[in-house]
């Protein structure tokens, strides 16, 4: 006698909803035809996104905590396109596809500077993909953020200019 179980907790290789979404192919074929599955590209990736980090996160500090799941084989910080400064993700190599499930696992999730950061699985990295995507080049979310948040780099870009514009316009009410 068998007895099925289900699994109330998600694997921890599955890809993201994002990922998934991003490369589905939109083709109307004929539903008689068979579809061939493609190749999942994250079966055995070796690389992880990691985002939500600190605008002043260093190299050596996610070295050091990605480097406890396995060893490093490549870090790459992702850059404002025009200001060559971090913007709050990066990208870790390894070895193996087991050190980066174990890191998946172990160390998605965690606090580092003050922040939760969050990893997911990624095809492997090329080279642009270090920028931001947002207009100016850094994250288009931190763009409008309003609240301040000192591990982003204070408040978001058009909050600041819309403060500075109220400041100026009583500085010159004052005269």
């Amino acid at each position: 006698m068998s007895i099925l179980t289900r699994n109330t907790v998600d694997r921890l290789d599955r890809p993201s909803a994002y990922y998934i979404s991003k490369n589905k192919r939109r083709k109307f074929q004929d539903e008689s035809e068979p579809q061939e599955e493609a190749p999942d590209p994250l079966a055995n990736a070796t690389t992880l996104y990691v985002g939500n980090l600190s605008f002043y996160t260093t190299e050596e500090q996610i070295h050091e905590l990605f480097s406890k799941c396995g060893e490093v084989k490549r870090l790459v910080m992702g850059l404002d396109r025009y200001n060559k400064t971090p913007c709050g993700f990066c990208f870790v190599e390894y070895y193996t596809h087991q050190d980066a499930l174990d890191c998946l696992k172990y160390v998605g999730g965690t606090k580092l500077d003050e922040r939760i950061i969050r990893t997911d699985l990624d095809p492997g990295f090329e080279e642009g993909r270090q920028y931001g995507r947002g207009k100016s080049g850094g994250q288009v979310r931190d763009e409008y953020r309003e609240e301040y948040d000192p591990g982003r780099g204070g408040y978001g870009r058009a909050y600041a200019d819309d403060q500075r514009r109220r400041e100026e316009e009583e500085y010159g009410k004052g005269k």
